[in-house]
């Protein structure tokens, strides 16, 4: 040690070996909850029961509009629920509906929405199977 960290030692005091360890041992906990919560939510999460995308979107005329999606469903989902809206040029909610999609109908759905004026977008809301807190 040199003079000018023996002085800086004397005048602020030198790190205690207790600290440095408690810091370390702090930051391993950390980590170890974050690896923990990744594993879980890559394991829980990953795979939903269900899983919808959009492929495309027309609007029809006035009062109409449809929508093409894809709808992933696990054979065993009962009444799993699915909703989209329609959108006018001033983005107010033209038009609305939720469905239960036949698995047997297939993978892809076209889906026709009526709405109360022209619409200018379908708006994709996504799938949830009972006990699912959010659209997918």
């Amino acid at each position: 040690m040199s003079t000018t960290d023996d002085s800086l030692a004397q005048r602020y005091g030198a790190p205690s070996a207790g600290r440095r360890l408690t810091v370390l041992v702090l930051a391993g906990v950390v980590a170890l909850g974050f690896l923990g919560w990744l594993v879980w939510a890559m394991l829980f999460h990953s795979n939903p029961e269900i899983a919808s995308e959009e492929i495309g979107h027309e609007v029809v005329d006035d009062h109409t509009a449809t929508i093409e999606v894809r709808i992933e469903i696990d054979d065993d989902i009962d009444d799993p629920e699915c909703a989209l809206r329609a959108i006018s040029h001033d983005k107010a909610i033209v038009g609305e509906k939720t469905f239960s999609p036949d698995p047997a109908d297939g993978p892809v759905y076209e889906v026709e929405v009526r709405t109360e004026r022209r619409a200018t977008t379908v708006e994709w809301l996504g799938c949830k199977a009972p006990g699912q807190p959010r659209y997918r």
